[in-house]
């Protein structure tokens, strides 16, 4: 039987969950694993980790007892989370509360100064921060040390991406040891999430200082979704996929979400059902801040039959009344579908989740692959270039110095910012000289780790057997068990058919091609350090014009198409007639767009005077076949080759500058391809592959326009993305 006081802090617990679902009678209650975690929260100031299902109400826990904690005089509660969409969910609910929550983070910089203020005049009760202020110089230096001292609770949310086993490691989140440590005595902390195995479980458990402390409390619930309905669709291509969506999207409940697992393929579905007659919007990391806001708020007045979207809708997004989840494309692992399946259901009887796979899968998952930490030579390389250096290194600056791309390098720095090898400073990053050791042997597990979520992921759409059993024993759940509603258990809800209308309108839109190329403008940073002697703005008369290309390879359409044939193992070959075919329609249809040079069109320019190819160590038939055909049906000379010089080593692909200094003197223009320039008195079409930077194509153009070609226009038959 509780205390005295425990049972008036539990009617009072409850009392604020009543105020924060908007429960006038008063009559909500805790479930007694959230009591639980408030109850050594609040009373007895213990630390815990809950590892519990989306929809449980984690979120209520932190609320409650920060609730609870400011009546007794303790500081703001501190919430780390890596989600905008999560932050403005939660800020609307704590109102409701009556908690004062405010944010800081990258969407918001402008109140930054404000909210200190009202946090140093004890107006906050929550401060929600994003992962990266953690180890922001200022915000580090001056802020967080005070905010530590002040701080009455620190709610880790998303626990998860604190290791690096879990699907989703942000090394960000490992500046929380910085936090941790300089915590008074007895301020109690909470960490959430709902996506982990029972190895990340123990991991994020021992990097809190919670896993072997004996006053610690771990409370791990069932991970089954009463309200999920889980099926498999297989369709045979891509426009299946979409004609299925267009003919069924109507049928399923409510309002939802379509995960796509690229940009591109986000927008080609988007395009797609709203010419279909749908109210759907696009989601994505591309998408602009105001514009993911008021996709968010438009999905949830159910303004919109759906988002569609990539990962950037993933953790934190909360709509209780959510129909659906739709999966076009596989995720590369089942933990992180487990995740966003669980949008799904929260405040519903009964919500539909269906995953329609598809043959490109596979391909984005070794894209993804590809990025993952860098080789021990490329870590101790960027070491030594930081060692050397007599001031901090920017990104801007260091990237030129090292054979990585940006997004990359700035990861892999802030792994070593944790392990102590490198400290983020005001104006970039510098070494600390402490020694550090590459741990081989742990980023070859987390690869392996990789490898056998992937065979999970294809061993869940093609299982006979429950498939919420199935995502249940992923995460180590013990009490897995048939849950008597997926289509293996309780049959199938949907046919795989699509109507012919659909069907054709799918095989058109995919079969659209025509993508623009936008020109390299600018030189990126820092050439001149590495012996490159360009910098700044490319000259107008020395850039190439904007281009085309047939697909993106990332494309659900023209892209699994291209993806086979132009992949690093495949055989060269003259380019197959349908793929040349359809360069000649979107020449076609550049010629006629505005800018072309088609008589009528639009600021219409000269009409292209000949061809020039770029030659390929790796595919010559196929760039010279297709040079040739299209000079031969647009009835053009074919000029040349811009020809390859040097040793043959393979361009780097790692950053901009790198890939420049390897093209700097790698590429010619023959005497006999510059005299036909000099003839020829006009834009000439440049023809290559495909195009993943456009560094070459831009260093192509730039030659030949030196050279003499009035105008390039590029064509290629995939850009990378």
């Amino acid at each position: 039987m509780e205390h005295t006081s425990n049972a008036d802090l539990r009617k009072a617990a409850d009392a604020v969950l009543s105020r924060l679902v908007g429960d006038d009678s008063g009559a909500a209650r805790l479930r007694e694993d959230q009591w639980r975690a408030i109850e050594a929260l609040v009373a007895d100031r213990r630390r815990a980790l809950v590892v519990q299902r989306t929809g449980w109400g984690k979120s209520a826990v932190y609320f409650v007892a920060t609730s609870l904690l400011r009546a007794r005089g303790a500081g703001p509660t501190v919430i780390v989370s890596p989600l905008l969409a999560l932050m403005r969910n939660q800020v609307e609910a704590a109102a409701r509360a009556g908690i004062h929550a405010r944010t800081i983070n990258s969407s918001n910089t402008e109140e930054w100064e404000t909210v200190q203020g009202e946090i140093a005049a004890g107006e906050v009760d929550v401060l929600l921060v994003s992962p990266e202020r953690l180890n922001n110089p200022d915000f580090r230096d001056r802020v967080l040390p005070e905010l530590a001292a002040e701080t009455g609770l620190l709610v880790v949310d998303e626990a998860h991406c604190i290791s690096d086993w879990g699907h989703d490691f942000r090394p960000d989140y490992r500046r929380l040891r910085t936090m941790l440590g300089d915590l008074p005595p007895g301020v109690p902390v909470l960490a959430t999430t709902a996506t982990a195995n029972a190895r990340v479980t123990a991991d994020v458990a021992e990097q809190l200082g919670t896993g072997g402390t004996s006053d610690a409390l771990v409370l791990r619930g069932p991970l089954d979704r009463e309200s999920l309905s889980l099926g498999v669709l297989r369709l045979p291509d891509a426009a299946h996929r979409m004609a299925w969506l267009a003919d069924h999207l109507g049928e399923l409940p409510g309002s939802g979400i379509i995960y796509t697992l690229t940009v591109a393929a986000a927008e080609e579905v988007t395009a797609f059902l709203r010419q279909r007659g749908y109210t759907v919007a696009p989601y994505s990391g591309r998408t602009e801040n105001a514009d993911r806001k008021q996709a968010e708020d438009d999905l949830l007045a159910n303004n919109v039959k759906a988002l569609v979207a990539t990962s950037a809708l993933g953790m934190g997004f909360d709509k209780p009344d959510l129909g659906f989840v739709v999966h076009l494309g596989s995720p590369s692992s089942p933990i992180a579908y487990y995740q966003q399946v669980g949008r799904a259901g929260r405040g519903v009887e009964h919500a539909e989740v269906l995953l329609l796979p598809g043959k490109e899968d596979e391909a984005i998952w070794q894209y993804f692959a590809s990025l993952a930490f860098p080789s021990e030579d490329l870590v101790r390389r960027t070491l030594d270039v930081l060692a050397c250096a007599d001031r901090p290194l920017s990104l801007p600056a260091l990237e030129p110095l090292v054979e990585l791309r940006r997004s990359r390098l700035e990861t892999m720095l802030k792994v070593l910012d944790v392990d102590g090898a490198v400290q983020r400073v005001k104006g970039g990053w510098i070494a600390t000289g402490q020694p550090w050791t590459y741990d081989a042997q742990r980023y070859d597990w987390v690869a392996r780790q990789r490898a056998a979520e992937q065979h999970a992921m294809r061993e869940y759409a093609s299982t006979t057997d429950c498939r919420m059993e199935f995502l249940q024993r992923q995460l180590d759940d013990e009490g897995a068990k048939p849950c008597g509603r997926c289509d293996n258990c309780a049959g199938t809800r949907f046919t795989a058919d699509t109507s012919e209308d659909a069907l054709d309108a799918a095989r058109v839109d995919l079969g659209r091609a025509g993508v623009e190329v936008e020109p390299r403008r600018m030189w990126p940073t820092g050439l001149p350090a590495i012996g490159v002697d360009l910098k700044g703005r490319i000259p107008a008369g020395e850039q190439a014009a904007v281009g085309r290309a047939l697909g993106r390879l990332s494309d659900i359409g023209w892209g699994n198409r291209l993806r086979p044939m132009l992949a690093s193992h495949a055989p060269d070959g003259p380019v197959p007639d349908d793929v040349a075919r359809a360069v000649v329609g979107v020449l076609a249809d550049w010629a006629k767009g505005p800018g072309g040079w088609a008589p009528g069109a639009a600021d219409a320019r000269p009409r292209p005077v000949g061809v020039v190819t770029v030659a390929s160590r790796t595919r010559p038939q196929l760039i010279h076949s297709l040079g040739s055909r299209i000079a031969e049906i647009g009835r053009l000379p074919l000029l040349g080759s811009v020809a390859h010089s040097g040793d043959g080593a393979p361009v780097s692909r790692s950053n901009s500058a790198q890939r420049l200094k390897a093209l700097d003197g790698a590429l010619t223009v023959p005497p006999a391809l510059a005299s036909a320039l000099t003839e020829a008195h006009g834009p000439v079409l440049l023809v290559d592959d495909y195009t993943e930077t456009g560094w070459t194509l831009a260093v192509a153009a730039r030659m030949l326009r030196r050279a003499g070609a009035q105008g390039v226009l590029p064509l290629v038959l995939a850009v990378q993305g």
